[in-house]
């Protein structure tokens, strides 16, 4: 799978975990920075992230920052990017299984990078459940201008 991966200084040591577990796993990693621990902006790589998905250059991404809140909030306002910050591998699972989520989001601060990988592993095989409730829900998730579902 090609995967993209993004995030700013503060989350550039997990986001360098998570690459090489990506790798150790034979997946297809596009970085797309920061690359160190200087100062960087989390929208910097939120849009970095979303656009490679967007296109279909990667098939999932996944981004970190301290929080993993402000960098989630930035992938989310790209139409069809669903980023999900995700905490254990129950909420990594459901991000998949219920909203088709196809980024995944972490906080440096609150992640181990064990825990990462675990969630990693979980979030990139679990499939969309396709059940008529979720794909529902999904389809009102970009909204027009008027605020309804699409």
């Amino acid at each position: 799978m090609r995967i993209a991966i993004g995030s700013d200084h503060a989350g550039y040591a997990l986001k360098e975990e998570v690459k090489a577990a990506l790798k150790a796993m034979k997946h297809d990693v596009e970085d797309c920075g920061c690359f160190s621990t200087e100062s960087s902006d989390y929208p910097d790589a939120a849009q970095s992230v979303a656009k490679a998905v967007q296109a279909g250059a990667a098939e999932r991404g996944v981004l970190v920052c301290s929080t993993g809140i402000g960098i989630s909030i930035a992938a989310n306002r790209h139409p069809g990017v669903r980023a999900a910050l995700c905490f254990t591998c129950d909420m990594a699972e459901r991000a998949r299984e219920h909203n088709d989520a196809n980024v995944i989001c972490f906080g440096a601060r609150q992640t181990q990078p064990a825990d990462a990988r675990a969630m990693l592993e979980a979030f990139l095989a679990t499939p969309f459940s396709r059940e008529e409730r979720h794909r529902r829900r999904i389809g009102k998730i970009d909204c027009p201008a008027t605020g309804e579902g699409a």
